[in-house]
């Protein structure tokens, strides 16, 4: 029977893991959650052999690296990398419980990036039932993606550094299930401004307005914007004045900055974070940079694609490849030079929103899928 047979024999199975990880919830921001979550894959790990180091954090989730040794490979370690904190609030479940109709499986999280989770646990499994060969494998759960992996960020780069390959398990591009070869860099901004206040009525002419210096900032910021190579500038936030008849003293904005070079992050930065006011007085701080390197399409990215579609084909499946505005954690390990084939994860669509799903036939697929590179690599 082929491997995709058999997963499709374990299908079920699956399916039960997917419900266990999607019902415990796990945001961002909520500690206690997501290390529940942690303490039960750490626990699963070990029960598939695992040596687990645990890296406890102050504010968020406990990281954790579960490694398996080497089965008759010397080469460097393959380095998988999922995250298990979603952007959805306690209490989601009971509003969108996880359920599976016919094709399609939904829940809180499930798209991006829970059904990765469920896959890497089920290729493990099927290795070490197996006795397949494979290199040293490293398992990385990160807890704080969702947020820009504050913490994370050195300890990804340091197992990176020691890898021959990184699979990250981020889902692929809607709807064909594309694996990502180029990535965005995104930068995150403040903007703040300071003017003087003053009576909107009695005496304007001695305000200096927070308010209008902004908005002078905010026609600056997206003049920066150029399509053609692939940068964006979005003022998203604003705020600032206390009421109608004031001549606002203060005023923000935060800023998302998308760059698909690391020629044009430079660019883009400098002049960020070179804003200088526009009304005699006032006076303005940017605080900020870039929070991840782009992930550009080099020959390193694209021979690894390029062996995963080899891989891929020899057990029924052809891939194709994509580029994609958003970041992840690829982003840190693709700027090292390190070979990374990101988009691994199961194909669906809806991340971030209310109609979240993934496909559980690519839910089969791409866990054998997961196993064949484990495998090959």
């Amino acid at each position: 029977m082929s491997l995709i047979g058999e997963m499709a024999r374990r299908r079920e199975a699956l399916l039960e893991i997917l419900r266990e990880i999607v019902t415990l919830e796990s945001p961002s921001t909520d500690k206690a959650a997501v290390d529940r979550l942690a303490r039960l894959l750490q626990e699963r790990c070990r029960e598939l052999g695992a040596e687990v180091d645990v890296y406890p954090q102050a504010e968020y989730g406990d990281l954790t690296v579960a490694s398996w040794p080497a089965r008759g490979r010397d080469a460097e370690p393959l380095l998988v990398m999922t995250h298990i904190d979603t952007v959805w609030p306690l209490g989601t479940i009971e509003r969108r419980p996880f359920v599976v109709e016919d094709d399609v499986a939904r829940g809180p999280g499930v798209f991006d990036m829970k059904a990765s989770v469920a896959m890497m646990l089920e290729a493990v499994r099927w290795l070490e039932e197996q006795g397949l060969e494979h290199r040293a494998i490293r398992w990385l759960i990160n807890t704080e993606e969702e947020v820009g992996s504050p913490v994370s960020r050195p300890l990804i780069e340091e197992l990176a550094r020691q890898s021959g390959y990184v699979l990250c398990l981020e889902p692929p591009v809607p709807p064909m299930g594309a694996l990502k070869t180029s990535r965005k860099g995104v930068g995150i901004f403040t903007v703040r401004i300071r003017g003087r206040a003053a009576h909107a009525g009695a005496d304007p002419e001695k305000g200096i307005s927070a308010i209008q210096e902004l908005a002078n900032q905010i026609h600056y910021l997206h003049s920066l914007t150029d399509f053609s190579l692939g940068t964006t500038v979005n003022v998203g936030v604003v705020g600032g004045g206390t009421r109608p008849n004031v001549v606002a003293e203060e005023a923000w904005a935060r800023v998302d900055l998308r760059v698909s070079t690391m020629a044009e992050a430079e660019r883009a930065v400098a002049a960020i974070l070179g804003s200088r006011p526009w009304l005699p007085g006032a006076e303005v701080t940017v605080e900020g940079g870039l929070n991840r390197p782009p992930m550009e399409r080099t020959p390193s990215i694209v021979a690894a694609f390029e062996r995963a579609r080899e891989i891929g084909r020899q057990i029924g499946l052809e891939l194709t490849e994509a580029a994609t505005g958003g970041a992840s954690d690829g982003n840190f390990t693709a700027a090292l030079g390190v070979p990374t084939i990101d988009g691994l994860g199961c194909p669906g669509d809806g991340g971030h929103a209310e109609h979240e799903h993934i496909r559980v036939s690519g839910l089969i697929e791409r866990t054998a899928l997961l196993i064949a590179l484990l495998h090959e690599l």
